[in-house]
């Protein structure tokens, strides 16, 4: 009888407890149920996509779950997939067309918008024949093989007034915004430190890695993205050290392991722990600190909450996610959702021209400085870096 002085009164009495911000999952479930008409009252966007390998599938997932598309044609030169891509996405009504082809695709008025995941030295032909076309145009990383280039795709997109966005999928994270929001809230003050980890898993094959740009613009450029897109602050120094331990990667004049370090003007440091081989999952990290406190992004599990124990072994949890198709499923779709919402006007892109400009910039710098065993500082003129919220 102790306790039942505090007994309080029925909770049906009480006001109704609404579901926390961080459980994203049940506040889209919370939409759906209420099947809210207003987002369904738009035209259907109907899309081609170019590509369907990697990061094709990823997109064409994220196509088909969504009912605010349509997609109409599949570009791919791999025509022994057609049949299969058919088969398992039911795609009846999808004219599958080779690269050859593609003007029927820019020429068809009823294509509202085209996604880029194909082989990279393709994507700014795409892009710039789609923009010419009219098109709405959502481009994988990167838009072209150059800086200069990439700046002419997106002088191109503002010439047509028609959106070209390049997603760093790891801004629609939620736990990566979270952070940036927290910080920016000025949770832990003045950032003295930001630390990143990424570690690829499964290992790429080397074929892959031929045409993917190299380690510092295929996969540091994630890192710089993350980095910059949360401080809201650009480096004016950097120095990397850089070395390829596996033999057939540093064949190809590539690295596998990189360890980079950015001085920003504010007096915050950076650093990027990058490899591209981790035998145990996609490891990925981060960690902010500053005077009034520290947060951290952990390791993500697909099992989290299992725990086994046998014998004198201790606690054996599940792996973390195995690659980066699973660790940011989330992410993809949230960005897919938001370029939709740009493509209908319902939105202004997150993800700014300048913004990746910069961050081509600056990776160029750490592979400089790995290369050349220098520090290298970087020079920004009036008007080049962009304006963070």
């Amino acid at each position: 009888m102790a306790t039942a002085k505090f007994k309080e009164a029925s909770p049906y009495l009480k006001p109704k407890p609404s579901p926390p911000p961080e459980d994203y999952l049940y506040n889209r479930y919370l939409e759906d149920l209420a099947l809210r008409t207003e987002s369904r009252d738009d035209p259907v966007v109907k899309l081609a996509l170019f590509g369907a390998g990697r990061a094709g599938t990823i997109h064409l997932t994220s196509i088909m779950s969504s009912p605010r598309v349509k997609l109409l044609y599949i570009v791919d030169d791999v025509e022994s997939n057609w049949t299969k891509l058919e088969r398992y996405w039911h795609l009846e009504d999808v004219t599958f067309l080779h690269s050859k082809q593609s003007d029927r695709v820019y020429k068809d008025l009823n294509v509202d918008a085209v996604i880029v995941a194909s082989p990279t030295f393709t994507h700014e032909d795409i892009v710039t024949k789609a923009l010419e076309a009219r098109k709405a145009v959502f481009c994988e990383k990167p838009i072209a093989e150059n800086r200069v280039n990439t700046a002419k795709c997106y002088e191109s997109a503002k010439k047509v007034g028609r959106p070209l966005f390049c997603a760093f999928n790891r801004r629609f994270d939620p736990s990566y915004s979270s952070v940036r929001d927290r910080v920016r809230k000025g949770e832990v003050g003045h950032v003295h430190m930001i630390k990143t980890v990424a570690r690829d898993s499964p290992l790429p094959s080397v074929e892959y890695l031929k045409i993917s740009g190299g380690i510092f613009h295929d996969c540091m450029v994630h890192d710089i993205d993350v980095i910059t897109w949360i401080l809201g602050e650009y480096p004016d120094k950097v120095s990397a050290l850089a070395d390829a331990n596996i033999s057939e990667i540093k064949a190809i004049g590539d690295f596998d392991t990189v360890a980079v370090t950015l001085h920003f003007p504010s007096g915050t440091l950076g650093m990027i722990d990058l490899s591209r081989n981790s035998s145990f999952g996609y490891d990925q990290r981060l960690e902010v600190f500053g005077p009034k406190g520290m947060m951290q992004v952990d390791n993500e599990q697909p099992i989290h909450s299992v725990r086994r124990q046998y014998g004198q072994e201790g606690q054996i949890t599940a792996p973390i996610w195995y690659s980066f198709a699973s660790r940011y499923m989330n992410g993809y779709r949230r960005e897919f959702d938001h370029f939709i919402d740009i493509v209908l006007g319902k939105a202004e892109s997150m993800v700014r021209p300048n913004e990746i400009l910069a961050v081509s910039k600056i990776a160029m710098a750490c592979e400089e400085s790995a290369r050349a065993g220098k520090v290298v500082e970087l020079k920004w003129a009036d008007g080049e870096l962009p304006y963070h919220r």
